[in-house]
């Protein structure tokens, strides 16, 4: 019976609405303490990348946290420096929030032409693989490419 209750509660069009106002204003408090903390200070209480920890090699992802810390300190290069991927995620997080947002108060969501959306099905993936074996490779031209 509880967990009824629970579940009426939560397809309520109150919390529905109030949702992603509350996820929104979390994603800009982490925004700000990523922009306030330097996360490669030595000493940072950031996470370490778990995948760097246990097999020594750059994930795709390694150097985002890092990155978004410079481009919300107004140094964009330097962010594309830890990680080219930066302005891609910036504006799928931004994308899928404000999406999220408008489906709560009943507009239709965002969503992407069927050109655009097969080939990123691929090419997406292809160049996140790509990306992740090519900044760990050690000779001159990639080395750039790790964070």
């Amino acid at each position: 019976m509880q967990v009824t209750a629970t579940a009426a509660r939560v397809q309520s069009g109150r919390w529905r609405r109030v949702a992603p106002v509350v996820c929104g204003c979390a994603l800009v408090g982490a925004a700000a303490l990523v922009a306030a903390f330097d996360p490669a200070a030595s000493g940072s209480r950031f996470p370490a990348c778990q995948f760097k920890a246990v097999t020594g090699l750059w994930c795709p992802g390694c150097g985002l946290t890092r990155g978004f810390h410079e481009l919300f300190n107004g140094h964009p290069v330097a962010a594309l420096q830890h990680n080219v991927f930066i302005p891609l995620v910036l504006a799928a997080v931004v994308a899928g929030w404000w999406s999220w947002l408008r489906t709560s108060w009943g507009y239709p969501g965002l969503r992407a032409s069927v050109w655009l959306a097969r080939p990123m099905a691929f090419v997406l993936p292809v160049a996140l693989i790509a990306y992740g074996v090519l900044r760990n490779i050690p000779a001159t031209p990639f080395t750039a490419l790790a964070p």
